[in-house]
């Protein structure tokens, strides 16, 4: 994919077994992600906030079982980021899930977790690519609702120091996302219908 901001091409890939060290070099290069998340926030199990170990071991048995998708970016052979993606059984752990759940109508056949940028490679696209890459794989799967959970920029101080580790919203709206409702002060939910 060619970012049109900086006009690096990136590649995508599936993390599987087979890419799972490019996924461990990225997340140990950048402190386990988050203080040691290794990405399993919205997983069944959700986080382990007292043992990375425990959550890096999680991530790599739902890579082993299959039951993680996820797109991985590379800067040549370099893992550079990543977008979760699944079905809500696969992550159904969700932020706000209380508000969530008190409008909803009808729950989306895809999710989009989290995005990770590394570091040294932020403001570049990566997180772009990654979303691009997240859709086109369930373009691929047969397509469907597919919702995320950015965080609203616009009309807000900058934050500094702080990740919007579900994107911002502006991005989602640029990939063709419309807001669907507000279910924290600067959290969205954002749908968009994908066909195959």
């Amino acid at each position: 994919m060619l970012d049109e901001a900086t006009e690096r091409a990136y590649t995508t890939a599936l993390l599987t077994e087979e890419t799972w060290e490019d996924f461990v070099a990225l997340a140990d290069a950048n402190n386990g992600v988050w203080g040691g998340c290794w990405c399993m926030g919205f997983h069944p199990e959700g986080l382990d906030r007292t043992s990375a170990r425990h959550n890096r071991e999680n991530k790599n048995r739902h890579v082993r079982q299959g039951t993680v998708h996820q797109v991985l970016v590379y800067d040549g052979k370099d893992c550079v980021g990543w977008c979760q993606y699944g079905t809500p059984a696969e992550l159904p752990t969700i932020l706000n899930a209380k508000v969530y759940e008190k409008e909803l109508i009808e729950l989306p056949d895809w999710r989009i977790g989290c995005i990770f940028t590394g570091k040294g490679h932020r403001g570049s696209g990566v997180a772009r690519a990654a979303v691009s890459g997240a859709l086109t794989a369930i373009k691929a799967a047969g397509g469907g609702l597919v919702e995320a959970y950015p965080e609203q920029v616009e009309g807000r101080k900058p934050q500094r120091g702080v990740y919007f580790h579900t994107g911002p919203e502006s991005l989602f709206e640029e990939l063709g996302f419309a807001r669907d409702r507000r279910i924290a002060k600067w959290r969205w939910v954002m749908r968009c219908h994908i066909r195959s």
